[in-house]
């Protein structure tokens, strides 16, 4: 036997207990006579004291170790250690493995860069703090198992491989070398099999599904990530909603021991938008959006006439910081949500003061006043252009400001349901409708009668779960009456030939007694970003890929030989 128990198994209790330990040496002092190991294992630190008279192999950092010895209580306890109330007094410490020295420190608190600790993932993974992650990880998966099971899921594994189909993002792409020249797609979701499991009368399906999308990446995004998909049947949205609340409530009771209050709160969708700039938001603080265009457009301000929409946000106590610098980097700030620029007014003894305020009269200077409650030391930032631009850019400052600001209070969490999305919504690019969710997303039935005569109003069974900011997981109830699903199709100006094309087997599965149904997907690597209590989704997968897409342990995505592009029937060009 190597070990008889994990580090942090023992307690006081065990004083006067013969153990064998293993684990990597994580720091060793030599007083002399005395040496002092920290041994570590994936549960924690234990003290090793080994005397002058005792056989010892050579010790160095990360070296794999054998320790047997008795458990004794410590003279000086260390609070900082679960096991810091005893020690190990060794009477014998064998070698298990060496270790070259690391290219980074070991510690929660290393000294590498992001890359060397993607290059070097697997003693990244040593670090107390990473396998906290994957922990956090763990039992949010254990969590939805037994919850789920509870209420009558079945686990269900989808294709892997399956036919392209248009879903938003664009698709990795896997060539057959069976029949050359076709391809299957890695799925961004297990949408339409989900779908078709309600059709084949599972009504109740969950999955740990991995999903796959060509994204340009971020610090919350993955290529290939991990989601926590549910489709049911016969289900009303509140119902659903209850539901994947207790489901909520499980994951953070078990993972981190945090009960939150139910039910959760619904915000519609336009009221997100009006209050806070985003259909994220993130309420632990204040700090809303509000209209000035009815004062403001009085006063015949030469730059705010015409149809636009003016907009501010009030920032309390940073009259005396905002100086001419962070005003020009305001507006920097601006052009990137394709802005012309903000205007800034400083409230300071009673007065306003920044380039806007020579065009006040008495009358807007008590209006602005009494609409966003000023004191001395505030300021206003006000934005104008089309509504959704600047509620955009000014629910982008609202979240800066709050960081700089540290408005939020740690370890709190805030969440939150945004219902009432709209069915469809314009594309920038070619001004076509689109689906704001995907076609198959079923629209209120108090919206039907618009569907026809004024699309872009009609509003849509969908939900977004959001915690902290961070949009953790969303679904929608899905279209199961033929009828509708044509007359979207057609609002989409989908031909006959290219639904069947896009959509012909998912169609034809509609056509045989569907069930009304819904889901929702959660996304599983946020939840343990946003619950592990860091703000890199990197941290809490095993082994991510980088900003640029590329795995630094294997070198993915790597060339391949001649051959294996023939075999495929693929020729590359330069």
């Amino acid at each position: 036997m190597y070990r008889d128990l994990f580090n942090t198994e023992l307690s006081l209790k065990d004083v006067g207990k013969h153990v064998s330990l293993v684990g990597w040496v994580a720091k060793k002092r030599n007083l002399g006579q005395l040496l002092f190991i920290d041994l570590r294992d994936r549960s924690g630190i234990i003290q090793v004291l080994v005397k002058d008279n005792v056989k010892c192999c050579e010790i160095r950092n990360e070296y794999v170790i054998n320790v047997k010895g008795v458990v004794s209580k410590k003279e000086t306890p260390n609070p900082k250690l679960k096991t810091g109330e005893i020690e190990i007094i060794a009477d014998e410490v064998n070698l298990i493995n060496s270790a070259i020295n690391p290219p980074l420190i070991i510690d929660n608190n290393t000294d590498a860069l992001e890359e060397t600790r993607l290059k070097y993932r697997y003693l990244d993974l040593r670090r107390p703090i990473m396998q906290h992650y994957l922990d956090i990880r763990h039992k949010i998966k254990m969590a939805v198992h037994e919850y789920l099971n509870q209420y009558h899921f079945i686990e269900i594994e989808t294709p892997m491989l399956c036919a392209s189909s248009p879903e938003g993002a664009k698709e990795y792409l896997v060539p057959s070398r069976i029949h050359k020249g076709n391809f299957y797609a890695l799925p961004q979701s297990p949408q339409m099999f989900k779908q078709m499991l309600m059709v084949g009368g599972l009504e109740r399906y969950y999955q740990i599904a991995r999903c796959f999308r060509d994204e340009d990446l971020r610090a919350d995004r993955q290529p290939d990530f991990t989601q926590i998909d549910i489709e049911t049947s016969f289900l009303s949205q509140d119902e659903l909603l209850k539901l994947m609340e207790g489901l909520l409530y499980k994951i953070f009771k078990d993972t981190i021991g945090v009960e939150i209050s139910l039910p959760l709160r619904q915000i519609k969708y336009s009221d997100a938008i009006k209050n806070y700039g985003s259909d994220k938001p993130d309420t632990r603080f204040d700090m809303k959006l509000f209209d000035v265009d009815d004062i403001l457009q009085k006063l015949n301000i030469p730059f705010y006439q015409g149809n636009l929409s003016i907009r501010a946000i009030k920032v309390e106590n940073i009259a005396a910081e905002t100086s001419r610098k962070v005003i020009d980097s305001l507006n920097l700030e601006a052009k990137k949500f394709n802005l012309d620029f903000v205007n800034v007014l400083k409230y300071e003894n009673n007065e306003f003061h920044g380039s806007l305020a020579k065009y006040l009269d008495e009358e807007s200077i008590s209006n602005l006043i009494n609409r966003a409650n000023l004191n001395n030391g505030d300021i206003l930032i006000i934005s104008h252009g089309s509504y959704n631009r600047v509620c955009s850019f000014l629910g982008s400052l609202r979240n800066n400001y709050a960081k700089q600001l540290k408005l939020i209070k740690p370890n709190t969490y805030d969440l939150l349901w945004i219902v009432d999305f709209p069915m469809f919504e314009k594309n920038v690019e070619d001004n076509k409708i689109v689906a704001t969710h995907h076609p198959f997303t079923r629209p209120k039935d108090e919206c039907l009668d618009q569907l026809k005569t004024n699309p872009l109003e009609v509003l849509s069974y969908a939900y977004d779960i959001v915690i902290n900011g961070y949009e953790a997981g969303g679904g929608t109830l899905r279209i199961y009456d033929q009828n509708i699903q044509k007359q979207i199709f057609e609002i989409l100006g989908l031909s006959d030939e290219q639904i069947q094309e896009k959509f012909g087997y998912f169609i034809e599965a509609l056509k045989y007694g569907t069930p009304p149904h819904g889901g929702i997907a959660f996304g599983l690597d946020r939840l343990a970003m946003i619950l592990g209590g860091t703000d890199n989704i990197r941290d809490v997968i095993a082994f991510p890929k980088n900003l640029n897409a590329v795995d630094p342990v294997s070198g993915a995505p790597n060339k391949v030989d001649n051959d294996q592009l023939e075999e495929l029937g693929i020729s590359l060009k330069n």
